[in-house]
């Protein structure tokens, strides 16, 4: 993540236009990177003319209909339109190469998005992820069945995905290219809930253990995780009063990077009111944040992101994990807070790098949040394995133990 596979990417795509080997490319993205791609594209290759399918249906057609060298779409959009009867269709037309970023996107194989893409009729097939194993295994096969379809032979499971992974992976470590990137310093802030949170949070445990004891032999990993998550949104806030021991150590944290003069993320994957972004916004209002949510247009996005990196008296940004986690860049800031913890670590790392990555100058300090004897105690243990999969399976050290997010784990993070 933040090693160049952008222009890594738009480098080949060169190569393969000037030798007449790609008639016609494919690139799919978010929806709020879309942009940042046409912009990269001006800056790398100016020769490769580039068509932006966006907006309302009848404006994608024009825009599918449009001659270019490269058509840029959102997943969203390409999932609508690959059923386009006409000749100009994404689904009718054979693709020189099919570029996907963020291709994480597409680790759920049973999707209709992902099963749409794979359809796709293509020559070349490049797939670009910081992550390509977030959670199982499962998610780095969908992606191989993209790549390479049908190449993975289940029955060798463990040799067979590295011998596939070592002829198809170029994997990049900021080690073996970055040597002069500045340092990231993670560490952990261990908190306690405030008395306030620690009744409703008791309580909400006694009755939700109480709920899942009545479903019997019908629970599952829904019910879990409709536990696990309201049990979450109160380690980051009471609904009733807004305490929160962590906005309470937060603040001042703020404050000091602020007064320096540096930037600073803080990430949450919650949104609305009371427990994410949206009431750190209101609680931080006097430090004038800017604030980065799925709910933004693409240009809405672009906005931001430009008066932050450019304004030197916005040096704060909130942003959902899911919206401003992936493919951003914001060097700007040298400061990343995790507000809360999710089940993918990939997820997180992916967020810390959007500030430390190519063009970032000073070290990178990463605090994450963890509430002790709380939910979120249990979710920093399965992270660990979580982590350790990652390295086994993607780097080759040893794929013996493959672990799913299952129901047992599940009810482990609320013994």
């Amino acid at each position: 993540m933040g090693l160049g596979k952008t222009i890594q990417a738009i480098g080949a795509l060169r190569v393969l236009h000037a030798r007449g080997m790609a008639e016609g490319a494919l690139m799919v993205a978010p929806a709020g990177l879309v942009f940042q791609w046409r912009r990269q594209l001006r800056d790398w290759a100016p020769e490769l003319r580039p068509s932006t399918v966006t907006g309302n249906a009848d404006e994608r057609r024009r825009a599918w209909k449009a001659p270019a060298d490269v058509y840029l779409v959102s997943y969203e959009a390409l999932k609508a339109d690959v059923g386009l009867a006409a000749e100009f269709g994404p689904g009718r037309r054979r693709w020189g190469v099919v570029v996907l970023d963020e291709a994480q996107r597409i680790k759920t194989a049973s999707t209709d998005g992902s099963r749409g893409i794979k359809r796709l009729h293509r020559e070349r097939s490049w797939a670009l992820t910081g992550t390509p194993l977030e959670n199982r295994l499962d998610d780095l096969l969908s992606i191989l069945d993209f790549v390479v379809p049908g190449r993975f032979d289940p029955a060798g499971m463990a040799v067979g995905l590295r011998r596939l992974l070592a002829e198809v992976q170029l994997r990049r470590r900021r080690a073996e290219v970055l040597t002069d990137l500045p340092p990231k310093y993670v560490a952990t802030v261990p908190i306690d809930l405030t008395p306030g949170q620690r009744r409703h949070y008791e309580r909400a445990r006694t009755e939700g253990l109480y709920r899942l004891e009545a479903h019997g032999r019908e629970l599952r990993v829904a019910h879990v995780l409709e536990l696990i998550l309201r049990l979450k949104q109160l380690c980051n806030f009471a609904p009733e009063t807004g305490e929160s021991a962590k906005l309470d150590d937060l603040r001042p944290r703020l404050d000091a990077v602020l007064a320096s003069g540096e930037k600073a993320l803080v990430f949450s994957q919650f949104v609305e009111e009371p427990f994410g972004i949206h009431s750190l916004a209101r609680t931080l209002a006097p430090l004038r944040p800017l604030v980065l949510t799925g709910g933004l247009s693409a240009e809405e996005r672009v906005a931001v992101v430009a008066a932050f990196e450019r304004d030197p008296d916005r040096r704060l940004l909130l942003l959902s994990l899911k919206a401003g986690g992936v493919g951003l860049n914001l060097t700007a800031a040298s400061h990343v807070f995790h507000f809360d913890r999710w089940w993918n670590p990939a997820s997180e790392a992916q967020a810390e790098d959007r500030a430390h990555r190519i063009g970032q100058v000073r070290p990178v300090s990463v605090q994450a949040y963890l509430c002790a004897d709380t939910v979120e105690e249990r979710i920093e243990e399965i992270l660990r394995g979580k982590r350790a999969l990652f390295l086994d399976v993607v780097d080759g050290i040893d794929a013996g133990h493959l672990a799913r997010l299952d129901l047992d784990e599940l009810l482990s993070a609320l013994r």
